[in-house]
């Protein structure tokens, strides 16, 4: 009888056992079945001063695997803007990825005068670390100055940071503030040694890979070839005719007209790379050699690629947007998509990567190009500003040197200066408000605190305040007529609100994105909330962007 018992007992053990298998089993396989889908490799790529118009102004000139294979296959968001002003580099780049504004993240321009440590400070500048990769100052920088987080800390977070996330542009600020804080590396040009560095804050050395790299270098390759056009210089119908004097020169040379001789540069000046097209090309190059060498994509993590092309924006400052050099540089960026494109595909499959391409932000015609052809435009002088005011002031209050610089298009006062003299701060501001309306070339001006009474259309004051923070900003914001700006008789610029500078180009392209178009309003904050949505990640700490739920499939 107790055998019996025995073998009860047994058989109700072992059919226990093997049902709690079946059960682990099958949890397991169900974990499996619901594993959270995301792409092998997100690519950031930012194209430095791209006006939206680009990408059909010379559209017809494209081929069809870059630019038009970007808008055909991926999907456009026709009307997408930059929330706030003033719209320059660092602020842009930092924007995009953390899907905040200036008064959130605090990058309120590429450099800012800040009142307690009585200095210019620069949007990436890190005087605690040093550089990796030359003997030079050129990596003393860090994502420091960035008050939160970016999409790519986030996915660093939310994968436990397996996921690998790399930064790469020619500017320090293109690389670091997209890769954030918690990045892998970040890779950025020293124009002194030719090479390609980082910073101590990343690594204490470079990889061999990238050494090997920059022991070739790659500049003096094509700066023996020159720079001449693309085609034939009469196919180039978009753009005005060649040698116009508004355009910037190159150092040495007496014309602004095709081509030019860069084989001068070889091994003396390896910064003039920047101000060519090849730049660009330069920086496709290193980011294959990245995804080759670091396996970006080639893991079980989603890994994150930041690009920043950031030769569209010296050689737009240098000869405007109406240039030959312009539309050449566009034509030669679009084969260089198009050659990443392809190898992306051969490298982790067609449907295996998400890329998406945007702007920091956009460019003003040239003021000479704009007055050749009848339409409004000038230039004024933040120096000259800075000077009126400061003798304004002196000569009504009394205050010596009260104004520290003019600079973002904002004048910002000695606050130790007015406090010491027990002046009226506020108003000096007055004075100087009603100064700056009486300027040739300046629409409006508005004391930055009380930014809300003032009397301006909404829209912009909502964009002069996302671009406000207390701590880094200036005291009076000047709003310039449309097309002016601070410069000098050749080249362009950008910083203000106007669409021709604000208008920015918005495609996703690859991994669940549905082809198509939407002419409904978007923001560049909206760019990190959407990654965060099809990622199933969170969105950064400061995003206050809204995912775009037309392109998903």
């Amino acid at each position: 009888m107790k055998s019996k018992y025995f073998y009860l007992l047994l058989f109700t053990f072992i059919s226990h056992v093997a049902l709690a298998q079946k059960t682990i089993k099958s949890s397991a396989n169900t974990t499996y079945a619901e594993k959270i889908e995301r792409p092998k490799l997100v690519v950031g790529l930012v194209i430095d001063q791209m006006r939206w118009d680009y990408l059909y102004r010379f559209y017809n000139r494209y081929n069809k695997g870059g630019f038009k294979r970007l808008i055909n296959e991926g999907f456009s968001a026709e009307n997408t803007f930059i929330p706030y002003t003033p719209t320059y580099t660092g602020c842009g780049h930092a924007s995009i990825y953390t899907g905040s504004v200036p008064a959130i993240n605090g990058i309120v321009g590429n450099n800012w005068y800040d009142q307690q440590l009585g200095r210019d400070v620069y949007c990436a500048e890190d005087k605690e670390v040093k550089t990796i990769g030359s003997p030079t100052k050129a990596g003393e920088m860090s994502p420091k100055n960035l008050l939160v987080t970016t999409i790519t800390d986030e996915l660093r977070l939310a994968t436990n940071f397996k996921s690998k996330v790399i930064g790469i542009s020619m500017k320090d600020r293109g690389s670091i503030l997209p890769a954030g804080h918690s990045a892998n590396a970040a890779y950025w040009y020293d124009g002194q040694s030719g090479n390609w560095i980082s910073s101590s804050y990343y690594m204490q050395n470079l990889p061999n890979w990238l050494v090997s790299y920059n022991q070739k270098k790659v500049a003096n390759t094509f700066y023996a070839k020159n720079w001449n056009t693309l085609y034939p210089i009469v196919t180039y119908t978009e753009s005005t005719s060649d040698n116009k004097p508004y355009e910037g020169l190159f150092k040495g040379e007496t014309s602004s007209s095709f081509p030019h001789n860069l084989t001068n540069y070889i091994d003396k000046n390896y910064d003039i790379i920047r101000s060519t097209p090849y730049g660009n090309t330069i920086t496709f190059d290193l980011s294959k050699l990245a995804i080759q060498e670091e396996k970006l994509g080639q893991t079980e993590n989603t890994d994150f690629l930041a690009i920043s092309c950031s030769s569209t924006d010296y050689v737009g400052h240098q000869f405007g947007p109406n240039s030959i050099e312009i539309e050449d540089t566009y034509l030669r960026l679009d084969q260089d998509i198009a050659d990443f494109l392809s190898y992306l595909d051969k490298t982790l499959g067609k449907n295996n990567y998400l890329i998406f391409l945007s702007a920091d932000h956009a460019v003003a015609h040239v003021p000479g190009f704009m007055k050749e052809n009848k339409l409004p435009a000038g230039l004024i002088s933040n120096s000259k500003l800075r000077k009126g005011i400061d003798s304004l002031i002196q000569n009504k209050y009394n205050l010596n040197k009260s104004v520290i610089t003019v600079m973002n298009n904002q004048v910002y006062f000695d606050h130790n200066v007015i406090e010491e003299q027990n002046a009226d701060f506020n108003k000096i501001k007055q004075t100087t408000i009603a100064f700056l309306r009486r300027q040739n070339g300046i629409a409006d001006a508005v004391n930055l605190e009380t930014i809300q009474q003032a009397s301006l259309p909404d829209e912009i004051k909502k964009r002069i305040t996302n671009g406000y923070n207390a701590k880094r900003s200036g005291d009076i914001y000047f709003l310039l007529q449309p097309n002016w700006f601070d410069g000098g008789d050749t080249g362009s610029t950008h910083g203000s609100w106007y669409p021709y500078d604000s208008h920015i180009p918005l495609i996703f392209m690859g991994w669940k994105v549905k082809a198509g178009k939407s002419n409904q309003t978007y923001y560049m904050t909206d760019i990190a909330a959407t990654l965060a949505a099809m990622l199933h990640i969170q969105m950064p700490s400061g995003s206050i962007g809204s995912p775009i739920t037309e392109l998903n499939k």
